[in-house]
C-alpha cells in the first residue's frame, strides 16, 4: 500500500488558503485523473483508494495531521520510509517552487512537526510547495499562510499543479 496525503485545513474557510496547497493539488490531481473523494469517519478523512494506492486529507487541523497518519500507516501497515508521500505548503521557499525530500526536519512547518512526532522519526518523503512572496513580512507567518492566494498566483497555479501531479506520478512509478 501507497499513501499520499495533501495537507490543509477541514471547512471552506480555508479553501485557496496557502496552508491548503497539499490538500488543493490532491484535488487537482484527482480531478485530472477523474477519481473520487470519499469520506471515512473512522479515519477522519476525505479518502480515494484505488488499488493499492490511498490518496488523503485529512479532517482534523493541520497541527494534528500526524494523528491520521498514524493511523492510516498503522491500520494498512504502509512503510513510511517508502510508500509515504506527504505534500505540504512552505514559506520558506519561493511561490511556484517544489522541493522534494525524502527525509528531514520539519523546517518549522507544524503538520510535519506532528507528523514526525506522531511517527517517531523524519525519514519520510515528502513534496514542499513552495508560498514566500513579498507581502509574507507584512503579514506575519501565521496571517500569510491562512492568506489567500494572489490573483497573480492564482494564475499559476495550474502550471505548478501540473508539475505536482508529475512528481505524484513519479512517487507512484517507484
Amino acid at each position: 500500500m501507497r499513501l499520499v496525503i495533501g495537507f490543509g485545513n477541514p471547512g471552506g474557510t480555508y479553501n485557496w488558503t496557502r496552508h491548503n496547497f497539499g490538500a488543493l493539488a490532491l484535488d487537482f490531481y484527482a480531478k485530472v485523473n477523474q477519481l473520487q473523494w470519499k469520506t471515512d469517519k473512522k479515519f477522519n478523512i476525505d479518502l480515494i483508494k484505488t488499488g493499492d494506492i490511498i490518496f488523503a486529507k485529512s479532517h482534523l487541523f493541520y497541527n494534528e495531521v500526524g494523528i491520521v497518519i498514524r493511523k492510516l500507516t498503522d491500520y494498512y501497515k504502509i512503510d513510511t520510509t517508502h510508500d509515504l508521500l506527504i505534500i505540504c505548503d512552505d514559506i520558506n521557499i519561493d511561490f511556484g517552487q517544489l522541493r522534494f525530500r525524502e527525509h528531514g526536519s520539519a523546517g518549522g512547518n507544524n503538520g510535519l512537526k506532528s507528523t514526525i512526532q506522531h511517527l517517531g522519526h523524519d525519514d519520510f518523503q515528502r513534496l514542499r510547495l513552495g508560498t514566500d512572496n513579498p507581502s509574507r513580512t507584512t503579514l506575519g507567518d501565521a496571517d500569510f499562510v491562512l492568506a489567500k492566494f494572489t490573483p497573480e498566483e492564482k494564475t499559476q497555479l495550474p502550471t505548478i499543479l501540473l508539475d505536482v501531479n508529475s512528481q505524484i506520478d513519479a512517487f507512484l512509478a517507484q
